[in-house]
């Protein structure tokens, strides 16, 4: 490799600088066409891109914070900032808080396949069991969710309660244990319900209603132990145990929340959930 001198000023030819970065000399191009790091001079005639000393400490950094997984738009502020080392640190910590986000979610994913795993072994906590549900009156709130993934329903369920929670005080209503939620899909939506079982003689009031859930002959039940992490599993081993046993789920599903101390799902909350069902017609 040889090394050039440009009008007394160390320059570097693309290879060079490459070398130095630790990087392709296509990623350098790539860094120029997005006004990342631009080269100190391009020869007119050639084409041939020179970069300056000054410039190696700019790519260094920029191939450091790539390796952190920081994004060229991020890196790009820094570049531009006129207080390089306090932006510096601004985006190390934004990076870090996302890293820890990632571990955390990571080590969910982990516990889930720990779970499954433990479920494959036959060491399931809870089996599926099929009885009737006898009907109940009970005080009830309801919004539409946007979807139905967790991230969806989570904060509508949040709000629910709480509005549900303010109606029945206001009205002078008792909240009554347990909560029922229950989920009816709506084209791409999901309409989530939640209540409390309502006295022998049910108020109506303003900000919740009056609802009879009817019974159901027979339904699929599981009992769910601990938070709300690991629920879709629960929900998923249900619905796998109802079409291995030839049934098939007619209506709405609920949750159940036996035990439920607070709003804060914890380790020692107790949820059948419930699903009716039919058996399928033979052949079906």
């Amino acid at each position: 490799m040889s090394w050039s001198s440009v009008d007394s000023v160390m320059h570097y030819s693309i290879g060079e600088f490459a070398a130095l970065g630790r990087v392709s000399a296509r990623m350098l191009r790539h860094y120029d066409a997005v006004g990342l790091l631009v080269p100190a001079s391009v020869d007119a005639r050639t084409g041939y891109r020179r970069y300056a000393a000054e410039q190696l400490p700019l790519l260094i950094r920029i191939v450091e914070l790539r390796d952190l997984g920081v994004g060229l738009d991020r890196i790009a502020t820094l570049a531009g900032s006129s207080d390089p080392a306090a932006e510096l640190r601004r985006v190390l910590v934004e990076r870090r808080v996302e890293l820890e986000a990632s571990v955390a979610h990571d080590r969910a994913r982990l516990d889930r396949i720990e779970r499954r795993l433990r479920q494959l072994n036959g060491e399931t906590m809870s089996k599926v069991a099929y009885r009737p549900i006898e009907p109940v009156t009970v005080y009830a709130a309801r919004a539409v969710s946007p979807g139905s993934g967790p991230e969806h329903v989570g904060p509508v369920v949040g709000s629910l309660v709480s509005r549900l929670d303010d109606a029945l005080a206001s009205a002078g209503r008792p909240r009554m244990e347990p909560g029922i939620f229950w989920y009816e899909p709506t084209d791409d939506r999901l309409t989530v319900h939640v209540s409390y079982i309502a006295e022998d003689d049910p108020t109506p009031g303003a900000g919740y209603e009056v609802v009879d859930l009817p019974e159901v002959a027979e339904a699929a039940t599981l009992i769910h132990l601990g938070d709300m992490t690991s629920i879709g599993e629960s929900w998923a081993t249900l619905m796998e145990q109802v079409v291995a046993d030839g049934y098939r789920i007619i209506g709405p599903t609920r949750e159940v929340y036996l035990v439920a101390e607070g709003h804060d799902p914890g380790p020692d909350w107790v949820t059948e959930l419930q699903a009716p069902v039919a058996r399928r017609p033979i052949g079906d």
